[in-house]
């Protein structure tokens, strides 16, 4: 019968004691941000909020949901999460099946994959050439520099190389030509694969401002995480199109974590239910034979 050491007891209490500290310490910043968005001017002024609202109000929602400018950058962001994940999971998927299979130069076309990820053409020469296609302040330029993620190919080749081929040739035998075998045999046998990686392109796309900053040359075509960015770098609120006289009301502050809240929401509500695919996805995608 297997009985647990004292050193595995006291590993295992430590282990989970480490783990719930560095939750708490990644909870708490947000609690932090919902509590100042929801307190009064006055008391997000005189840094008089932590972890809970003072003077609770949802004035600094009304303003944010109701200000075009920032809707505008949500709904930019959503279009662009939403293509470049269908986009970059189409091209991974089909590059990843094809390399996948056994066919004469495979092995220079897999080094030349990994050769464009360990380098590439810099900053300069990349924005020269989005400029040359005239891809500039259109949501292209957000969604094709970007489209097939390497480290992502990798991961979903390894996880096709694990299903047995066994049922590609049964499926074969009946008839069955790539395509098909990949739609009806690999992808729903790689639903954790999928759902990992689907969420590593959501997150990227959501959270990347860099790319929405140099190429975006009016800040009204800003994605939501270019906008709010600039907005808590520069702590300038003019550019926000909130009436000067409304932010005497209310603080920058509470407006400023209403935004950060509301631009953390979707990722928030997405994860848990892609959550329980993470471990398995990555785990047997990560593993070579």
């Amino acid at each position: 019968m297997y009985r647990k050491t004292i050193s595995y007891r006291w590993f295992t209490v430590l282990n989970t004691a480490l783990l719930a500290v560095l939750a708490v310490l990644c909870i708490l910043p947000l609690v932090h941000v919902a509590a100042v968005s929801f307190s009064s001017s006055a008391a997000a002024t005189a840094n008089q909020v932590f972890f809970w609202p003072v003077g609770f109000t949802a004035e600094a929602y009304s303003r944010t949901l109701t200000n075009p400018l920032f809707l505008r950058s949500l709904i930019l962001s959503v279009e662009r999460t939403l293509a470049g994940t269908l986009l970059s999971m189409a091209l991974t998927v089909t590059a990843a099946y094809t390399l996948s299979r056994s066919f004469y130069g495979r092995s220079f076309y897999s080094w030349f994959f990994v050769f464009t990820m360990l380098f590439n053409g810099g900053l300069i020469p990349t924005y020269l050439l989005i400029t040359q296609l005239h891809l500039t302040n259109t949501l292209w330029v957000l969604i094709l520099p970007s489209a097939v993620n390497v480290f992502n190919t990798i991961l979903m080749m390894q996880f096709f190389r694990a299903i047995p081929k066994e049922l590609e040739e049964a499926a074969s035998i009946d008839g069955a030509g790539y395509l098909r075998s990949l739609i009806t045999i690999y992808l729903p046998l790689s639903l954790p694969s999928l759902a990992t990686l689907s969420l590593f392109s959501m997150v990227w796309h959501w959270n990347s401002w860099f790319d929405g900053l140099i190429y975006m040359t009016d800040y009204r075509q800003y994605p939501l995480a270019t906008f709010l960015q600039t907005i808590i770098q520069s702590g300038d609120m003019r550019n926000t199109n909130i009436d000067p006289s409304q932010l005497k009301i209310l603080s920058e502050r509470t407006v400023r974590s209403a935004q950060i809240l509301i631009g953390a929401l979707p990722i928030l509500l997405v994860y848990p239910f892609l959550q329980r695919f993470f471990v398995q996805g990555l785990t047997m995608g990560a593993v070579k034979e």
